[in-house]
């Protein structure tokens, strides 16, 4: 595929007209036209701004194939996608089931200090995976900041009919352990370490059941290609409002884990204090919607 071929592929795929590509390169429509026949040819400057208005390789729009480029990209996405997803989910549940291993651990008569040792350790290796992952996400979104919409109604609707049973599978899982919860302390009195199996075992089942809110949320904003582009070529002022998000949220978690280290070494509260993640992660959440520069648009 030549150049022309190229270029028509690239305003099409945009979905806008050669006038309106001939405003965002400052030149006349009748400059695209005769590219688009080939009977002329661009200067260098404008064939960089080309590569960089539509993220495409110089070597690829002069002597490749954009499309066959774009294919390539979009099954490198579905891919990266959906292991961001199952990373992230299974490290913020990992968390939580983190927290009722060290229940578990406490009830077996292990001491606290030796317990938050280990909960720590969990949300360390759990917060290291996060963070790698949230910047290979930073990174491919940089690299691909634009991406073709190549999935079918057909399989965005068959992920629809998954995501409801993910959603309703976990808020059934947390009213089955409530409900269990309820009847282990009718068998069991209510003490240690009975008490303490318990709640782990609540804990547990929550666990599994936020893992499966993040992995649905994430794959259902990766069936919209829409937003992918939008998010990762925002406005100054969405840009702003998004880095605002970023900052709070980073602050929040940082305070959370400042705030529980110091009560466990001065209080030895490491098997009870972990209540100050789930209140972080809660505001963290409302700080997205709150700040949402896409609020209403979506």
């Amino acid at each position: 595929m030549a150049f022309p071929e190229n270029l028509q592929f690239i305003r099409a795929q945009a979905g806008i007209t050669q006038e309106q590509l001939a405003e965002q390169l400052d030149v006349s429509r009748q400059s695209v036209s005769k590219w688009e026949g080939g009977q002329s040819f661009p200067e260098m400057d404008t064939l960089l701004r080309i590569c960089d208005l539509y993220s495409v390789n110089l070597d690829t729009l002069l002597r490749g194939s954009v499309e066959e480029s774009r294919v390539e990209d979009t099954a490198r996405y579905d891919r990266f996608m959906t292991r961001f997803a199952k990373k992230i989910a299974f490290a913020t549940g990992g968390i939580i089931a983190g927290v009722g291993l060290c229940g578990l651990l406490e009830a077996r008569g292990v001491s606290e200090m030796l317990s938050g040792a280990f909960l720590l350790l969990v949300i360390a290796v759990c917060v290291v995976v996060i963070v790698a992952s949230s910047i290979q996400h930073d990174i491919f979104c940089k690299r691909y900041p634009v991406i073709a919409d190549f999935y079918t109604q057909e399989q965005k609707d068959a992920f629809h009919q998954k995501f409801v049973w993910y959603i309703s599978g976990g808020v059934g899982a947390i009213l089955f352990a409530v409900a269990l919860l309820l009847l282990f302390f009718f068998v069991f009195p209510e003490q240690e370490p009975y008490e303490s199996y318990g709640i782990a075992l609540l804990l547990l089942i929550v666990a599994g059941a936020v893992t499966c809110f993040i992995y649905a949320g994430i794959n259902d904003d990766k069936y919209n290609i829409a937003k992918y582009n939008r998010d990762n070529n925002p406005t100054p002022e969405a840009r702003q409002r998004l880095n605002l998000i970023g900052t709070i949220q980073a602050a929040m978690m940082l305070l959370a884990t400042a705030v529980y280290v110091g009560l466990g070494l001065t209080r030895n509260l490491w098997g009870t204090a972990w209540w100050i993640f789930a209140v972080a992660g809660i505001l963290c959440g409302v700080v997205a919607v709150i700040l949402n520069p896409y609020k209403g648009s979506d």
